[in-house]
């Protein structure tokens, strides 16, 4: 099972957040490639050099790394140079009415070609119909999430699921 967790622009600029990761990981015995931590854009060019470096030192331990809301900065695009993420969100404004804006349709596009271009994976939110997951499949998307598929649900739930399915129903 994968795991996204958002972190806030304050726990990037702290330092001892990266021990108390590394010290549950390993406590908990927890694959990082199972871990993806969200930053949003904004966050993340607040302090530029701090998310870089954090990234960047979570990642060499193996944790997968999410830009969150791109493309609601901006400078999103000069940014992303400077963020070594493995994935980056779209940000949902673009996605709600992608299949019948085509302004939205061309920023998405746009989105999705510079996230293959630079060997990053693109996620787009709020996807709510199968109109809109299927544009985002056309354009080249990797990965769709909304209510279209599921809606949020409390942890334990998730986890029950999941414990049920190991053992077999």
């Amino acid at each position: 099972m994968k795991c996204a967790i958002n972190l806030s622009g304050k726990s990037i600029d702290k330092t001892e957040i990266i021990e108390e990761i590394e010290i549950y990981q390993k406590e908990f015995n927890i694959n990082p490639a199972d871990i993806c931590f969200e930053i949003t854009e904004t966050a993340a060019i607040g302090s530029i050099s701090k998310a870089s470096a954090f990234i960047e030192r979570l990642r060499a331990e193996g944790f997968k790394f999410a830009l969150d809301d791109f493309g609601a900065g901006l400078s999103s695009f000069n940014y992303l140079k400077n963020l070594p993420v493995n994935y980056l969100k779209i940000d949902g404004s673009f996605i709600r009415n992608v299949d019948n804006d085509p302004l939205d349709q061309a920023m998405v596009k746009s989105m999705a070609d510079i996230g293959k271009t630079l060997g990053i994976e693109t996620v787009a939110e709020f996807v709510t119909s199968e109109a809109i997951a299927d544009y985002l499949i056309d354009v080249g998307v990797d990965y769709l999430q909304g209510f279209h598929f599921h809606k949020p649900e409390p942890l334990n739930n998730l986890v029950h699921i999941v414990r049920r399915d190991q053992i077999g129903k």
